[in-house]
């Protein structure tokens, strides 16, 4: 019998954020676009039954491919990266304006690169994944062949040594993650104080006009009223990073239909954002998540 395969449609939903992960572990597009190639290569080779969440393996695994380019670039004792060249993995980017490109450069791009001069490997590694990309300390442990335990300490570490926004941001992108993850159990469980207890009470659910045309209604606001539209739903929801953020996808049939992105303020949610025009979710930054 035949092993059955990824598309690599499947895998494409993906590279987005294969391309952001690789980059701000290596701190080079060039690099990060040959570890996302590999990634590919490696998932053609294998099982798609063996594989439970394709999201979270291939988030592993390009890891692992990063450390290794890492190891590597080190035992040559090449030498570190010319601030020049080194440029983040965004989404979109050609779109944004000067002043954003500027500011993002400020807050995100100058604090990676201190990461990328100042980490041995596995704190570089360890660091981005958790602090950048809030995967836990348990899927990381296995990538940098430590302990729970000794990972913790050394995105610990690394933290100590840089210093920036950066820092901020992720810690709170952690907090946030949580949220969600929260309001998915809340809302399948209907259970509705649950779901009170993570919506800022102004909170406000917006669609576009796709997703009103497939029965949604345009906006509903308040946390009683958004908790009430979402009890008992999202059995069929996914948990994703959206441009850099998080929410969920309705992928029946592997084709993404609905994207629903969260916005948080004060460790509450404060705006949920539905999209489902088809053009819009082409341009989105779209990688599954654990559940």
């Amino acid at each position: 019998m035949e092993a059955k395969k990824f598309s690599l449609e499947q895998f494409e939903i993906n590279r987005p954020h294969l391309r952001a992960v690789g980059c701000r572990i290596l701190g080079s597009l060039s690099e990060a676009e040959d570890a996302v190639q590999e990634t590919w290569l490696r998932l053609s080779k294998v099982d798609a039954e063996n594989i439970a969440n394709l999201g979270g393996w291939l988030t592993t695994t390009i890891a692992r491919i990063c450390l290794d380019m890492l190891r590597s670039r080190k035992a040559l004792r090449e030498e570190p990266l010319d601030g020049a060249e080194f440029r983040p993995a965004v989404a979109h980017e050609v779109s944004k304006s000067p002043e954003d490109q500027i500011a993002e450069t400020d807050s995100i791009g100058l604090a990676l690169f201190v990461v990328i001069e100042k980490l041995a490997p596995a704190e570089r590694l360890a660091f981005v994944l958790h602090d950048v990309f809030a995967v836990s300390y348990e899927e990381i442990a296995p990538v940098v062949g430590r302990s729970v335990e000794a990972t913790r300490q050394l995105a610990s570490r690394a933290r100590r040594r840089v210093q920036g926004p950066l820092i901020v941001a992720d810690t709170d992108r952690a907090k946030q993650r949580k949220l969600v993850e929260a309001f998915f159990v809340a809302a399948r469980g209907g259970d509705f104080d649950a779901l009170l207890s993570v919506l800022d009470p102004d909170v406000v659910f917006r669609a576009d006009k796709e997703t009103i045309r497939l029965g949604s209604v345009p906006e509903i606001h308040g946390a009683n009223a958004v908790a009430e539209a979402f009890k008992g739903r999202a059995a069929a929801a996914l948990l994703a990073f959206v441009d850099g953020g998080f929410g969920f996808i309705i992928a029946p049939d592997e084709r993404t239909r609905a994207v629903f992105h969260l916005s948080f303020k004060h460790g509450k949610i404060v705006e949920i954002r539905a999209m489902a025009d088809p053009e819009r979710l082409a341009q989105l930054d779209l990688a599954m998540l654990p559940n």
